[in-house]
């Protein structure tokens, strides 16, 4: 008596599917290592809520949380070109992918969950998208991500042509800002880790705008980008500020420098830039010596 298992020919193509099979139906460190790192959140989301930690707002909790790494996720996607480039790693972009299809599962479950939280009822949801404006901005941002995800498959690129590909996932980038402000309207007290994103966001947009007008920036051209986009943070958040307290601006400016009120996301831009200059100086300096 035989059992039929299935078509090897079958089963290969299916495993190919999983996101930690590599193109050769071997498992990925690096997509395994990504695969695991992106699942996290959403499970001890799980746990924390069967343990009922949520704290006294479970519903609210978990809305704030999957929107927070949904930000997360999209910053991270941004990122995996300057890395790759930085780190000399091509093997980054074969995580590309993953990370931006999560952006929109994030993002679909940060709406999921505030449906939950008022009791499914979905003409109540639909009026309140309509009428809270922050709502409608995050509702636009999800429209966005769904018009990205489902083309992101090898099969949708040969579909569209590589220039209408780019063009239509440079939806991102708006995307990108919207997500943003959303979570800027969010935080109704301390705005510091919007501002703090908004400037890595800036960052990445002052990469690209580089990259796409004068070539990959040399480690000058880095630090350049990394002043630049610090610089706009503090100055975006100064003004804001000023304008929303009636603050001063020239108060507000001297306050970057202040170290009694903690370290302002400009230095940590900065920070963010100024590492990623000395990570490709180094791997520059390695293939000198590995060719010398």
């Amino acid at each position: 008596m035989s059992v039929v298992t299935g078509s090897p020919g079958l089963n290969r193509s299916l495993t190919a599917y999983l996101p930690w099979m590599s193109r050769n139906g071997r498992i990925c460190p690096l997509r395994l290592t990504v695969f695991l790192a992106l699942l996290a959140p959403a499970l001890l989301l799980i746990f924390d809520s069967l343990t009922s930690t949520l704290g006294p707002r479970p519903w609210e909790e978990a809305i704030h949380r999957v929107g927070w790494w949904s930000v997360v996720f999209l910053l991270a996607s941004l990122a995996v070109t300057p890395m790759r480039r930085a780190l000399r790693w091509n093997g980054l972009i074969a995580v590309r992918r993953m990370i931006g299809v999560s952006v929109f599962l994030a993002v679909a479950l940060h709406l999921l969950l505030y449906m939950g939280q008022q009791s499914w009822d979905l003409l109540k949801v639909a009026t309140e998208i309509v009428l809270r404006y922050y709502l409608a901005i995050g509702f636009v941002a999800l429209l966005g991500l769904a018009a990205l995800a489902p083309t992101s498959t090898d099969g949708m690129i040969r579909r569209l042509g590589g220039k209408r590909w780019q063009l239509l996932h440079k939806l991102v980038y708006p995307v990108g800002l919207l997500a943003l402000v959303h979570f800027f309207l969010q935080s109704k007290n301390d705005v510091t880790e919007p501002i703090l994103f908004s400037g890595l966001f800036v960052w990445l947009l002052l990469y690209r705008v580089w990259r796409w007008r004068l070539g990959d920036p040399s480690i000058a051209g880095l630090f350049i980008i990394a002043v630049g986009a610090a610089l706009l943070t503090g100055l975006g958040e100064s003004i804001g500020i000023s304008l929303k307290h009636n603050v001063p601006l020239p108060v507000m400016l001297q306050s970057q420098f202040d170290p009694g009120i903690g370290i302002r996301p400009v230095w940590w831009v900065l920070l963010a830039g100024l590492a990623v200059m000395v990570v490709s100086a180094i791997r520059q300096y390695q293939r000198r010596l590995a060719s010398a």
